[in-house]
């Protein structure tokens, strides 16, 4: 027999209520963003708190690059490659044109140093060098780049190098390089303190970050920007204050200048306006309920993953959350097995469903315990 049962949960060891005459902090209007394109992401609960045109696909220019790397640290994590491979620098690297590290061709320059050069200096050699390192010819990289972008759920975006030189088929959009920018950062963030390195000498040519704000706000330590004449001047950014991270990504701005401005204004409208908690962590007891004919007769409720809800400042405690569950519960229970969902409402509005799982697993109980527990059923329904 299908039940449903509504309980309200505990926030963090703490019961939430619902103040009847208190009214919801609404957050104002994002600022005026002068480019063609952006989107500001909260980084835990994928919580887009403004955005205008982020579905529009653009050219990405150099931001590009964080693909590249991102597949390089992918294949170093996989055991493929290591930071101390030494790379053979190819006639076609060495060659590239616009922002380089200044490699030499026949040389042999390691991994490590082929990924800082382009993730810092944004060196187009680099990212050559890495692509035909890893697929043997950029061409075949591309291809690469493509398939981690669809793995990803980047739908609207479509590489055809590795470095963001224009291409007539090379576009992306702001939300799909949100989904990138937070993957770089989740997957792999031992490599992800490079981007906040502010300079880097290679060849004895010092050149600095091209990312304004990493000298201008101290919250920023990452990610990458990008200019072509096309692409206007991009820029992919994070930064986190006080335990919380944002992501936004400006497209199309007019300046080197107007793109760390414009992304300025989006990072200290996300901070002072939203606020973000984790709700709930993976694994972590929701609620429980009976288990019939089970070795034990409770089965712990709760999330795969962790549950963040961003929120306007000041509204948090005004969150509620309901269990729907499927009953009744009947062993064997696998663990991750889907018992239900948890809906978090504010002010009457549902901000994020998940799925209730089984913490642990409950194996069949004794040929008794499921007898009399048939025989309870029959009443209990």
């Amino acid at each position: 027999m299908l039940k449903t049962i509504k309980s309200f949960l505990l926030f963090s060891l703490v019961l939430l209520s619902v103040v009847s005459h208190a009214e919801i902090r609404q957050a104002p209007n994002p600022p005026v963003i002068s480019a063609k394109s952006y989107i500001l992401q909260d980084f835990a609960s994928g919580h887009i708190l403004a955005a205008v045109n982020a579905e529009q696909r653009l050219p990405p220019a150099s931001i590009t690059k964080l693909m590249t790397a991102y597949i390089v640290s992918n294949e170093i994590s996989s055991g493929n490659i290591s930071l101390e491979d030494e790379v053979l620098i190819s006639e076609k690297a060495w060659r590239m044109v616009g922002s380089r590290s200044f490699i030499e061709v026949n040389t042999k320059v390691t991994v490590g140093v082929l990924l800082r050069g382009m993730i810092i200096q944004s060196g187009n050699d680099a990212a050559v060098a890495l692509a035909e390192h890893i697929a043997g010819s950029e061409d075949t990289f591309s291809q690469m780049m493509n398939q981690y972008a669809q793995q990803l759920g980047m739908f609207d975006t479509n590489y055809q190098n590795s470095t963001g030189l224009p291409g007539k088929e090379h576009y992306t959009t702001a939300k799909d390089i949100a989904i990138l920018s937070i993957a770089v950062i989740r997957d792999f963030p031992e490599h992800y303190l490079w981007y906040a390195e502010k300079e880097f000498t290679y060849n004895n040519i010092k050149q600095p970050n091209r990312n304004k704000l990493l000298w201008r706000d101290k919250s920023v330590d990452g990610l990458k920007t990008g200019h072509t004449q096309e692409a206007g001047y991009c820029l992919a950014a994070s930064a986190e204050r006080q335990g919380v991270r944002l992501i936004s990504v400006v497209l199309g701005a007019d300046s080197e200048n107007a793109r760390a401005q414009e992304t300025q204004k989006l990072f200290n409208y996300g901070f002072r306006f939203f606020e973000t908690h984790v709700l709930y962590g993976a694994g972590q007891e929701i609620t429980t309920n009976k288990a019939w004919k089970g070795s034990t007769n409770i089965v712990s409720l709760g999330l795969e993953k962790p549950l963040a809800i961003t929120v306007p400042r000041g509204s948090y405690k005004e969150l509620v959350a309901t269990t729907n569950v499927n009953l009744p519960f009947i062993a064997p229970i696998r663990k991750g097995q889907a018992l239900g969902n948890v809906e978090i409402h504010l002010e009457g509005k549902l901000v994020a469903t998940r799925i209730l799982v089984a913490i642990e697993a409950i194996e069949a109980g004794t040929w008794w315990r499921r007898l009399i527990d048939t025989l309870l059923l029959l009443f209990w329904g």
